[in-house]
């Protein structure tokens, strides 16, 4: 079974203006509830592809209840620890020409709600799948990665991680089946601006000789570039469209190559299939569906 873990989950409400006047009254031209979250987001799309899949992780009061039936509509299991105080943050996008973001903060996530998750996971097994992906709360510990991947050692269970700087080095020694820096985020952890396929490459190089097991470097408009555990490097163009929205597209991406692996074992394939599910977020005001995945898959 595949495991997303969301530690801050959200909704997101979506309003869509003209434009915005500080300190007036503005009305929207359109608004729209999302589910929010890049595990949330990982799950979404799996699903959307045909792979079961359970989320786990922390949610609070009704916004939270609307997060689990929101998932449940798209037939996403859930097993959220419910926390007892607080309410599962609303996140505002404020879409007006340019784009603004009010987040929230989120409940507070106590060290026995954590040793829930912690006791759930202990569970996963040979042949599962985990995905953490994104930043943690102020009110979690900043190790809570490394304390993950550490108590799965040895039960060959294959983690994918999706977080940035320490977040993700720090876990590299636990040998990670999957990393997705994108080449931005690629560059600050070795204090670079990386400009050519080269300098990606050398940079993935070196946190394969870390520990990661295979490092997927996605490029926005440029692409995305794969490091596999067998020695291969794949190159893929970016996909012709207009884009119109960067959420999700990397959450898509992840998907989109687990469900590529899994499907085939063959990893250029889950690169395309990756590359593809990412795309196609990033083309839609949403998450990708399976038919906009597929339409883009048969342009290749």
């Amino acid at each position: 079974m595949i495991y997303t873990v969301t530690f801050n989950p959200a909704l997101d409400y979506v309003v869509r203006m003209d434009a915005l006047a500080l300190g007036q009254v503005n009305r929207t031209v359109s608004e729209d509830v999302q589910l929010g979250g890049k595990g949330i987001n990982v799950s979404w799309v799996l699903r959307e592809l045909g792979h079961e899949n359970v989320a786990l992780g922390f949610v609070a009061g009704f916004t939270g209840k609307a997060i689990e039936d929101g998932l449940a509509a798209k037939g996403v299991a859930t097993d959220f620890i419910h926390l007892p105080a607080g309410l599962t943050r609303i996140n505002v996008k404020l879409k007006a020409g340019e784009e603004t973001e009010i987040n929230g903060k989120g409940p507070d996530i106590s060290a026995e709600a954590l040793e829930e998750l912690f006791h759930k996971l202990d569970a996963l097994g040979e042949g599962d799948v985990l995905v953490l992906a994104g930043s943690i709360p102020a009110s979690m510990p900043s190790d809570v990665y490394e304390s993950i991947l550490a108590r799965l050692e040895g039960k060959n269970v294959l983690c994918a991680v999706d977080a940035t700087r320490d977040l993700l080095v720090n876990v590299l020694k636990y040998k990670p089946f999957l990393i997705k820096p994108n080449n931005h985020e690629l560059g600050e952890i070795f204090g670079r601006v990386l400009t050519t396929d080269e300098e990606i490459r050398e940079c993935a190089e070196k946190l394969q000789q870390q520990g990661a097991r295979n490092v997927l470097v996605s490029m926005a408009g440029d692409g995305a570039m794969l490091l596999d555990e067998n020695g291969g490097c794949h190159r893929l163009a970016a996909y012709k469209g207009k884009v119109k929205n960067s959420v999700g597209a990397g959450d898509s991406m992840v998907a989109g190559f687990l469900a590529g692996y899994l499907d085939s074992g063959d990893y250029a394939h889950a690169l395309r299939v990756g590359s593809a599910a990412g795309s196609a977020t990033a083309f839609s005001d949403v998450l990708a569906t399976r038919s906009e995945i597929e339409a883009l898959l048969n342009q290749a």
